[in-house]
């Protein structure tokens, strides 16, 4: 008798913002399959009853590779257990749950998806900046910061986000702003956008390094910016004000 697995998005961080689905389902797990984003604060309120496994990735270091988390899903699962993989934000925006749940319907896994909200719509907001205004912003469009915009087949079209008139998010790109400033300003992108990179946004210790497009590698190599982080590119980012938006959670 096969077991189900839950495809769990854990939010933006803190437990006010985990869904109530997302509770019963976690509290109901057999197997929780977990990387570091959730946080800490959810990661401590797991159920004790529940085998939990550590999938996450810590800089270079890899707790588990991708084929051994989908390997250890299907074998947990095909055990008869309910399995949960928490993942931070939603798991189909860049969480890679497309691919999870591609190997599982493959292996004949009952699956479901549990979303989260994601920070890529949240962060921005809790720090007072929306993503859409009428008077700076019709549109959104999210991108992974994780691919290097000189290498040669790049899978974003850089001189289509920089004619892009809506505001950008990019997920994973502490490591190569300065590229994709770089890249945006050489594709035309006005040098004076303002940009805004929200550090461990919705938690206590969550901080703004805001800057033109022109300067936000160096200003944030000079505060010593590190991930997680959300950056936002437009001119929506010019109604944040330092001490408004949300109280962390």
């Amino acid at each position: 008798m096969k077991g189900k697995v839950y495809l769990v998005g854990s939010g933006p961080g803190g437990e006010g913002l985990l869904t109530l689905h997302a509770r019963e389902v976690i509290d109901a797990a057999e197997v929780i399959l977990y990387d570091q984003l959730p946080g800490e604060e959810i990661l401590a309120s797991l159920p004790e009853q529940a085998e939990k496994i550590d999938c996450g990735k810590y800089g270079s270091e890899h707790m588990l590779e991708q084929e051994e988390i989908e390997a250890l899903m299907v074998r947990k699962a095909q055990e008869g257990k309910v399995v949960v993989r928490l993942k931070g934000g939603d798991p189909f925006l860049f969480g890679r749950g497309g691919e999870e749940l591609e190997i599982l319907r493959d292996e004949g896994i009952d699956v479901e998806l549990v979303p989260g909200i994601s920070s890529a719509l949240a962060v921005p907001g809790a720090v007072g900046i929306p993503l859409t205004h009428r008077k700076y912003a019709s549109s959104v469009t999210i991108i992974t910061g994780h691919e290097d915009p000189q290498k040669e087949a790049s899978a974003l079209d850089w001189a289509v986000l920089a004619r892009h008139p809506g505001t950008i998010v990019i997920l994973m790109g502490v490591k190569n702003l300065p590229l994709i400033a770089e890249a945006l300003i050489q594709q035309g992108k006005d040098p004076a956008t303002p940009v805004a990179v929200i550090e461990r946004g919705l938690r206590k210790d969550q901080r703004v390094t805001a800057g033109p497009l022109s300067r936000i590698g160096s200003l944030a190599r000079e505060r010593g910016v590190r991930p997680p982080a959300v950056i936002v590119i437009g001119w929506v980012v010019t109604l944040y004000r330092e001490g408004d938006g949300i109280i962390p959670l």
